[in-house]
């Protein structure tokens, strides 16, 4: 129960500010060497508590499955944005996920009046979040919003990958959801990269 109620300190004090809309950003499939990177943004009706809820990296599939619908279901606003791997290569992964992130946070009703950002960046050199926020480093584990936004970001790019697994059989992406295992390496060397593979990526290769 402290646990919880730990994760709104930050909406806490955004609360505090005045700010009632606060949205929680998170994105997933920053260092894959295939397919996009997938954002979330989510804002949770204040001290919501959602059992489990966490950092996406500490649960199983199983269990981000089951609170994803939960997630979607109980929040006053959630939306999903992604960069594809082409984009990737053309503006680079940081700027990529500084793209999704904002595109997310965009497309929320109603409209967040502050978000809580994972991580300790907010611009590449050619996008920034342009709503009012704030980075925490590590938020995914010490912000309820961002927790559930870093869930809605996994499951939702895991799924993505699975369905280029159909179109892209030979690269095995629902076993590996495009990450640099060993599998994947040695698919990459039998097969080559594929239209959905990151090339600056795979620059050393």
């Amino acid at each position: 129960m402290e646990k919880e109620l730990d994760l709104w300190r930050y909406e806490r004090q955004c609360r505090a500010r005045g700010l009632e809309l606060v949205c929680g950003c998170d994105e997933a499939g920053a260092g894959p060497l295939a397919g996009p990177v997938y954002a979330a943004a989510v804002i949770l009706p204040f001290e919501l508590e959602i059992p489990g809820l966490t950092d996406s990296k500490q649960l199983s599939e199983k269990k981000r499955e089951q609170l994803f619908p939960v997630i979607q279901e109980r929040a006053l606003a959630w939306a999903v944005a992604s960069v594809d791997a082409g984009e990737i290569d053309e503006i680079d992964i940081l700027n990529a996920r500084i793209k999704a992130m904002q595109a997310a946070i965009d497309q929320l009703r109603p409209a967040a009046w502050f978000a809580l950002i994972d991580g300790n960046r907010d611009h590449g050199s050619r996008f920034a979040i342009t709503t009012p926020h704030e980075t925490i480093v590590k938020g995914d584990s010490l912000s309820a919003s961002v927790a559930a936004a870093s869930i809605l970001a996994k499951v939702s790019r895991d799924r993505f990958m699975c369905r280029l697994a159909e179109q892209y059989p030979e690269y095995e992406f629902a076993r590996h959801k495009g990450y640099g295992t060993k599998l994947h390496y040695a698919l990459l060397d039998k097969y080559g990269p594929s239209p959905v593979h990151r090339r600056s990526f795979l620059k050393n290769r």
